[in-house]
């Protein structure tokens, strides 16, 4: 008997998810509950156990694969021993070999019991023109898709304006602009919404993304209910949220249900650049490069710490004087610090 493994229904709405590694091999044992495979999903990676005890008889699905639910990944078979195939190799060296035109059947394989490697591949394969390849996996995949749908979709304007954050301190910067962003939201209320086919959904809750750079790519956590808490909460959301992004642990819902997003790169942020938006958000706020320069004030020539803010917002919700205004307004509260 043989039981086939389907992509499993991982909620959340999601409906793909990618075969980002093989915890096994054609020809393994496996237990019931052993960790099967790992799948990639909205930028989180989920272990999948086995659902049952026996052999693994077939892989069908090769790593970097998108496929969507209900699609067949595995056959376990029982413990019967699995007749050896003509031509033995990983998904991952099958699907190189596609990549690269090489035909494994004409292979003599060099690894153990003359499973066919990733070496053996690339030594039969045509020498390559233009260097190197690398499929799009991952996390740098979904951020490819992301981002040309956004590009694509929304017809996007950026408004830009100097802000003086010399009295916001700078270990809290970021959960400052978080705090006082969402409550001008609630000014601003077409800035906090969606735009769902012929309809705008003005959303009454105040979830704010906050952009994350990782090794694995950029992610969108959520700090959730800016608007009503402290600086020093946001702040310890913001910190525990950075360090699960860096060890690639964020789970689904901390990814998913932002109503409007802030970017910050630091010293990394440039004079100024167009971040572009987080779809199906309306905008996006940018946090540039805060630097001294000198300024006038009062009639004198003084050095303050200076940045740009910009604030990239979708046209079709959203008009150009209504952006500018809550820019203004958003600055206003970070060199006041009246929260208002």
């Amino acid at each position: 008997m043989s039981y086939e493994f389907k992509l499993p229904d991982l909620g959340e709405g999601l409906t793909e998810g990618e075969v980002a590694r093989w915890l096994v091999r054609e020809g393994d044992a496996v237990a019931e509950d052993q960790p099967l495979v790992e799948l990639q999903t909205d930028k989180t990676t989920v272990e999948i156990p086995s659902p049952a005890a026996g052999r693994v008889a077939r892989i069908l699905v090769g790593e970097g694969d998108v496929v969507p639910v209900g699609t067949t990944l595995v056959v376990i078979g029982d413990d019967a021993p699995v007749a050896e195939a003509k031509v033995r190799a990983t998904p991952l060296v099958r699907r190189l070999a596609a990549e690269l035109g090489v035909d494994l059947g004409g292979l003599a394989g060099s690894g153990d019991g003359g499973r066919i490697t990733e070496a053996d591949v690339r030594a039969a394969a045509p020498a390559a023109t233009e260097g190197r390849r690398e499929k799009l996996r991952g996390v740098r995949r979904q951020v490819a898709e992301h981002l040309t749908r956004a590009h694509r979709e929304i017809p996007a304007v950026t408004f830009v304006e100097e802000c003086d954050f010399t009295d916001v301190p700078f270990d809290l910067l970021l959960p400052t602009v978080l705090q006082f962003a969402a409550v001008t939201l609630r000014e601003y209320p077409e800035l906090n919404a969606r735009l769902e086919g012929d309809e705008i959904v003005f959303l009454n809750r105040y979830d704010l993304g906050v952009a994350m750079q990782t090794d694995a790519g950029l992610v969108v956590p959520v700090v959730r209910e800016c608007d009503s808490r402290t600086v020093d909460e946001l702040r310890a959301d913001v910190d525990a949220l950075a360090a699960r992004a860096r060890a690639g642990a964020l789970t689904p819902k901390e990814l998913r249900g932002s109503t409007f997003t802030v970017t910050s790169a630091g010293k990394l942020g440039g004079l100024f650049v167009t971040p572009l938006i987080n779809h199906p958000e309306v905008a996006i706020l940018g946090i540039h490069r805060i630097a001294p320069r000198p300024v006038a004030r009062a009639g004198a020539v003084t050095v303050r710490s200076i940045g740009n803010v910009s604030l990239t917002f979708d046209h079709r919700v959203v008009d150009g004087a209504r952006a500018a205004a809550f820019t203004l307004a958003l600055i206003h509260r970070l060199e006041s610090g009246d929260r208002g």
